[in-house]
């Protein structure tokens, strides 16, 4: 039974776990593992390592005090915070993440002295405690595209919504590659709902606010509110290169294949009606609603219906020399108003920002922080991740000490993700 499942493993502490009876462990999250999460497989010395950025003591040339400026900020059970928090070594960060058992982990700038003694230097007229560098981050939650699936809204994602999440890394990895000439990029599984973007080049974490937000403002696509219908508006004579190759490799595709008919966007008239609201020309909006309203009741399958409608939309704004340059545009901001990647662009301006850092385990869902490769993300299913239950059983089974036939493959994969991830930086 499930209490006394969590019982021996409460007592035992994970030290002196009999590796030869599997105990079955509920789903989800529970603060009585993460003492043996942090105690046998959390990567400490891989973060360490990544945190440093060869700072790590073993060259005479690095800087000895990097990484012990750097903040990392703890969240407790019962929300209780603690900022500030700094380091010199790998074995206080294991000793202090193994004693406190944080329920998440935030990792904040490198600051100009150890943030723990911040207080020190308040007294002083300059403003000496202060960020001097930081990964350029992003981060993209899936909660922020409820007006454009149906499938589910607020934290909750499917396969047929995630695939948003799969669109925004495409398009953000390639142009921060391809434009800003980036090369050491993490794309990390936020544990629920989204995803984490760290830039780590040097002349990355080295940017200033102005220039974070210079390059936020090159990604800004949507310009409207919550309460305005058009939220993306295409200006100029024509599209900057950067969001043709971002429409031709990837949006445009997606949508007509994969959201468009998933998502059943002009199924309805209550959809097809967002969608129209779109179009800034009352004739074509007018005979386009009276189509569909029309031909509801058709013997057009409920799988084509979408795909046919959005032809005829095209048809409708694309054709004929009396259209307008803009009318022509409307196509591609209607894609791009359902597909372009809807990043939280204070999160990227300014250097002081905390993220939440690779491996934690999502205290509502148990799921661990996983990287994910941006070559292959078009794999990657939320679903299928690991979770803190699913380790700590292969744990149990002895998946670290012996190699057993069915029970390492969850310990495997997570052990390569963690190498992949080091070794990327």
């Amino acid at each position: 039974p499930w209490s006394k499942s969590h019982q021996e493993i409460s007592n035992k502490g994970g030290d002196n776990m009999d590796v030869n009876q599997r105990v079955l462990l509920p789903e989800g999250f529970n603060p009585s593992y993460l003492k043996l999460y942090y105690g046998k497989l959390f990567p400490h010395a891989e973060i360490f390592k990544w945190m440093s950025y060869g700072n790590d003591g073993k060259h005479p040339a690095c800087d000895q005090s990097y990484f012990g400026r750097r903040e990392f900020s703890y969240t407790l059970e019962n929300d209780i915070y603690i900022r500030f928090q700094s380091f010199n070594s790998a074995a206080q960060l294991e000793s202090s993440i193994k004693n406190k058992c944080p329920f998440k982990i935030d990792i904040g700038p490198v600051y100009s002295v150890d943030p723990a003694k911040r207080h020190a230097y308040a007294q002083g007229s300059d403003n000496v405690f202060t960020p001097v560098e930081r990964e350029l981050v992003f981060d993209i939650d899936m909660s922020d595209y409820d007006d454009v699936r149906y499938c589910c809204s607020g934290a909750d994602v499917c396969l047929e919504c995630w695939p948003l999440m799969t669109i925004a890394i495409k398009v953000i990895d390639t142009t921060l590659r391809d434009d800003f000439g980036f090369n050491h990029i993490l794309w990390v599984y936020s544990g629920r709902r989204g995803v984490h973007c760290w830039v780590c080049d040097g002349r990355a974490r080295r940017l200033s606010n102005e220039q974070r937000a210079a390059i936020t403002e090159y990604f800004r696509v949507y310009k409207g509110n919550e309460n305005s219908h058009k939220k993306v508006s295409l200006t100029g004579p024509a599209l900057h290169p950067f969001l043709v190759r971002s429409y031709t490799e990837v949006l445009n595709s997606f949508f007509e294949e994969k959201l468009l008919p998933g998502q059943k966007l002009l199924a309805t008239e209550e959809r097809f009606e967002k969608i129209l609201q779109l179009i800034p020309d009352d004739a074509v909006t007018a005979e386009l609603r009276g189509k569909w309203l029309e031909n509801r009741r058709s013997s057009i399958s409920r799988e084509d219906i979408n795909v046919s409608r959005w032809q005829q939309l095209k048809h409708s704004l694309q054709s004929g020399k009396t259209k307008g340059h803009g009318l022509r545009r409307c196509v591609e901001e209607i894609v791009f108003s359902y597909t372009y990647p809807r990043l939280d662009l204070e999160v990227s301006k300014h250097m002081n920002h905390l993220l939440k850092a690779p491996f934690c385990v999502h205290p509502k869902t148990g799921r661990v922080c996983v990287p994910i490769d941006p070559n292959k993300c078009e794999e990657f299913d939320p679903t299928t991740v690991p979770t803190l239950s699913t380790l700590l059983e292969e744990l149990n089974m002895g998946g670290l000490s012996e190699d057993i036939e069915n029970g390492t493959f969850v310990l495997t994969l997570f052990y390569t993700i963690v190498y992949l991830f080091v070794d990327k930086l």
